[in-house]
């Protein structure tokens, strides 16, 4: 395994991130050392005794803006040459697998968290290189939309799965959607295992499996199959 991925949380609640980092896939990748995390607080670089981050938006209008400064400070300790600064906010790319794959291939990633109404315009046009949405929907902190893509970016890392090539039939990776998944046992409430599952024939799996998620992509998000 080469040089683990390392990835920092630039955010005012710590601990939203810090439990989920603690457990199971997250937890696993960095035990095995495929990634390093790191949680900032975005407090510790304010200067004044209260620790404020947000302040009233020039022009006026509801809500608070998180300021520049603190952002800057907090990357500016942090950045390596060549590491992605990411803002969440939904106003970004929109999220794709395609994009997670290509993140998984970068060695320092900082997801910059937004709360509030907003985060000051300068932090965008001076620090960030990517801005992603998870989706077009608000949240109330961007930790949670972090902790998403962190999630499906760490998966795909070498080896965190357990199995090689364990992500590589996930649904957006081949065809849009993967084909239905079953286990034991073979019959619960009148519900049945379909039988090719059962037949060992290989072959036969297979061409099912791949019938299965087209007619799937099809009926579940045909703007998917349009796309393809």
């Amino acid at each position: 395994m080469g040089d683990p991925l390392h990835i920092d949380i630039i955010t005012i609640f710590p601990p939203i991130v810090r439990g989920f980092l603690d457990e199971s896939i997250m937890k696993r990748a960095a035990q095995q050392a495929a990634v390093t995390f790191r949680v900032i607080n975005l407090r510790d670089f304010t200067s004044d005794r209260h620790q404020t981050v947000d302040d009233r938006p020039y022009g006026g209008g509801p809500g608070m803006i998180l300021k520049a400064e603190p952002f800057f400070k907090a990357v500016e300790s942090a950045r390596t040459p060549g590491a992605r600064v990411i803002l969440m906010s939904p106003q970004g790319r929109p999220f794709r697998q395609a994009l997670a794959a290509e993140l998984a291939l970068e060695r320092h990633l900082i997801f910059l968290c937004g709360h509030y109404e907003g985060v000051d315009e300068r932090v965008s046009l001076g620090l960030v290189t990517d801005e992603i949405s998870i989706g077009d929907y608000i949240l109330t902190n961007g930790t949670l939309a972090a902790a998403v893509v962190i999630d499906a970016v760490v998966r795909l890392l070498p080896n965190v799965l357990g199995a090689e090539g364990a992500a590589d039939y996930d649904s957006f990776s081949v065809y849009p959607l993967e084909h239905p998944q079953y286990t034991r046992p073979e019959e619960f409430r009148g519900m049945k295992v379909p039988s090719v599952l059962l037949s060992g024939n290989h072959s036969e799996i297979e061409r099912w499996q791949n019938e299965q998620s087209k007619n799937r992509t099809r009926e579940r998000r045909p703007d998917l199959t349009e796309k393809r």
